[in-house]
């Protein structure tokens, strides 16, 4: 193909590491009919024209598509879903470059920021109008003013750079060769250098992109099929003769992306964006709350097209009869704005809430929110992509592997990845700092063991009101108990690693499951164990912390527990002495009722269960008959378990894991030890090599005085005398 005729393709949003860095991604169909390689340059036409880098496009992107960022679109003009030319273009090395700066830069370091824009901009095709946008400098772009040769041009090492403020010149660097930082391969500044051939201010360089946004691309589609539509093209729902919808509501956990969705959308196409706080409307005068909630919607009208966004709209839109005389006039006229948006011109309202069960019925009816989308947790491969978003300007080291970090973050939100790759940074700086002062920060990487120790600092903001955590118990820290581990793995480990297989049986997993037997014997200690083995997060609840003397409290405590393990699946959670809060109904009790109430919501969850298969009940208890008969039929805790008192094989296993890395003399038989605790449970066992070491321990601090006793820490040695103190100091618990 002659490199005078063009493509037509359709526009899709970038991938995430993309952002910022100026590439058009083609399928491999297109680049071969364009006739270009990878690093070669293709003007992207839509209503105006821009510059990209030509990168070849993963598998399942479509022959009819071109991937750019959102600087490349809005340099061409072009919106997501909108058909751009494309041709190929060759390109001259640039003998210098100038480029206008926005009034609110403000260099602390001007050699550092000058170099961080030299590397940014390396082998980028850009032409004079074009807007470059450095996010860690400024929300608003740098202009390219000047080009020699003027057009389309390349920066290479001997280019001249110069950066212009107000018309005069703020600085020249000759050689983009010299020192300073040397960026990652995708920057640190965020500039696509691509140009418009027309005027620059038609359209804002965005803050927020869809490139920002990972692991929400179904949602993302959903906000921009309600939004962008009616704002870009109302001419459509005109001829379909329907009116557009006015509003959508986005609901999920803290930390999903919901605010960000909103401001992005708004970004892209290029409405005005009026964000409203619950506090800023409230106030204490009588008429003053509606009158400002009047004042937003005439705002966005006058602005128009307009998004309004309410944020955490639960505060200000709660259900009247809950509400107090001043929260249910909001809530009044907040829905006779709504219901006079046709009035209002190009206006779309969102709301945003985590408590959407509390929003007064009225305002979710069609007509005002027409809509209603989940913004759920991410799933593995949406965390991929979120990592992605917040690591691709992050010096990683080669022993990061951000696939594994996505498999490992069960349960974690947007927000909660980016606390997790923000402490992993933290933690490589103060590593730098303490290990040579001197170093350059080009040299400063995060490493694996910095995302580790990031891992054990910060837990998913769902679980944090509960014990959660990610065990680091396995079934070689249990001794004995195989038919409880095998069931276990059935019920825990298969479900996940063999998905498709249950598919194909057309079958659901077990929902739960009991573990039973006399104290000590390791219930607790398998459930945490089969959660390690998995990888899977670990609600730990204690049954008597549900009950509550208020009504309806113990119940909502329950829903609770369920409603953070759903949004944390891959989960399990485990129900510790079940027995204190699910005894059976027709027995004697108390006439309060509370533990008849919660043994229904108890039911009433579990019978959920099937509707998502990540998430596993395990329950554990000593008095199996005291249970609700309902509470043990199949689809509920179905599987049973007896973990029963160890025999003397399964005894000798479990001093082998306590007796490990500890000191022994070499006159403990293991075997005369198991056969001479017949009767003594898992606990048990624990204790007596506990006391064992005690007894070794005190023997040397008898030997030496005070703090001498620690120079002498490789005397302390287990022998059989010990163990037989031991033996008659403690005995079988049973």
């Amino acid at each position: 193909m002659s490199a005078d005729e063009v493509l037509e393709l359709t526009v899709r949003g970038a991938e995430k590491r993309d952002a910022g860095r100026g590439i058009a991604r083609l399928p491999e169909p297109v680049r071969r009919r364009l006739g270009v390689l990878s690093g070669d340059t293709v003007v992207v036409a839509g209503e105006r024209e821009t510059v990209a880098k030509v990168w070849p496009a993963g598998g399942g992107v479509p022959d009819d598509a071109v991937l750019v960022d959102a600087d490349t679109r809005t340099n061409a003009a072009a919106k997501i879903g909108e058909t751009v030319r494309i041709r190929k273009v060759d390109v001259e090395d640039a003998d210098s470059v100038t480029l206008s700066m926005p009034e609110d830069v403000a260099f602390s370091d001007e050699d550092r920021a000058v170099e961080l824009i030299k590397r940014a901009i390396r082998d980028r095709p850009i032409k004079p109008g074009g807007q470059i946008h450095f996010e860690t400098l400024s929300d608003d772009p740098f202009v390219v003013s000047l080009t020699t040769p003027d057009g389309i041009v390349r920066v290479v090492d001997a280019t001249e750079l110069r950066l212009r403020r107000e018309g005069r010149l703020s600085r020249v660097v000759s050689s983009l060769s010299g020192g300073g930082r040397d960026l990652p391969e995708d920057g640190t500044a965020s500039g696509s250098g691509s140009g418009t051939t027309g005027d620059t201010g038609s359209g804002a360089a965005p803050t927020v992109t869809y490139e920002d946004i990972g692991g929400l691309d179904e949602e993302l589609d959903l906000v921009r099929e309600m939004i962008e539509l009616p704002l870009s093209e109302p001419e459509v729902f005109a001829h379909l003769g329907v009116d557009p919808p006015k509003g959508v509501l986005l609901h999920g956990p803290p930390g999903t992306g919901k605010t960000l969705i909103a401001k992005a959308v708004a970004n892209e196409v290029d409405a005005t964006f009026i964000n409203v706080s619950g506090p800023e409307i409230m106030s204490k005068y009588k008429g003053e709350s509606e009158e400002k909630l009047r004042e937003k919607f005439v705002d966005a009208r006058e602005n128009a097209p307009s998004i309004v966004f309410f944020d955490e709209i639960d505060s200000i839109a709660g259900k009247r009869d809950d509400g107090g005389d001043v929260e249910n006039r909001v809530v009044g006229q907040l829905l006779s704005l709504m219901d006079g948006l046709d009035a209002r011109g190009n206006v779309i309202v969102i709301g945003a809430t985590n408590r959407v069960d509390t929003l007064d019925p009225a305002l979710r009816r069609g007509g005002r929110f027409d809509r209603e989308i989940e913004i759920g947790v991410p799933n593995e491969r949406g965390r991929r992509e979120i990592l992605d978003v917040h690591t691709r300007r992050m010096p990683l080291a080669d022993d990061v592997d951000i696939d594994r970090l996505a498999a490992r973050t069960h349960g974690f939100v947007g927000a909660d990845l980016e606390s997790l790759t923000t402490e992993a940074a933290m933690i490589a700086l103060r590593r730098g700092r303490r290990s040579d002062a001197a170093a350059p920060i080009s040299d400063l990487q995060v490493t694996r063991a910095d995302v580790e120790a990031a891992m054990a600092a910060v837990k998913p903001s769902a679980m944090r009101e509960y014990v959660a955590e990610s065990p680091t118990t396995t079934f070689a820290d249990v001794g004995g108990l195989e038919e409880a581990k095998r069931t276990l793995e059935r019920a825990v480990t298969w479900p996940l690693t063999y998905g498709p297989l249950f598919d194909a049986a057309k079958t659901d997993p077990p929902t739960g499951v009991l573990l039973y037997g006399p104290p000590g014997t390791g219930k607790t200690l398998i459930a945490r164990a089969i959660a390690g083995e998995s990888g899977v997060n670990f609600v730990q609840v204690a049954g008597p912390e549900l009950l509550d003397r208020y009504v309806g409290e113990s119940e909502k405590a329950v829903r609770e527990v369920f409603e953070r393990a759903r949004q944390a699946a891959p989960a399990i959670v485990f129900f510790d002495e079940i027995d204190a809060v699910a005894t059976d109904r027709d027995a004697a009790g108390s006439d309060s009722g509370v533990g008849e109430r919660v043994v229904s919501q108890l039911l009433t969850e579990l019978d959920r269960l099937a509707d998502h298969p990540n998430l596993v009940v395990l329950a554990a208890t000593n008095r199996k008959a005291a249970l609700d008969p309902a509470l043990l039929r199949p689809g509920r805790l179905e599987s049973h378990v007896h973990v029963p008192s160890p025999d003397e094989a399964a005894r000798r296993e479990i001093l082998d894991v306590h007796l490990d890395g500890k000191p022994l003399g070499d006159d403990i038989d293991r075997d005369q030890l198991a056969s001479a605790t017949e009767g003594y449970s898992g606990a048990d066992l624990a204790a007596v090599v506990r006391e064992a070491s005690m007894r070794a321990i005190e023997r040397v601090t008898s030997t030496y005085e005070g703090e001498t006793a620690n120079d002498h820490a490789d005397e302390v040695v287990l022998s059989g005398g010990d163990f037989e103190v031991a033996l008659e100091a403690v005995g079988p618990s049973g």
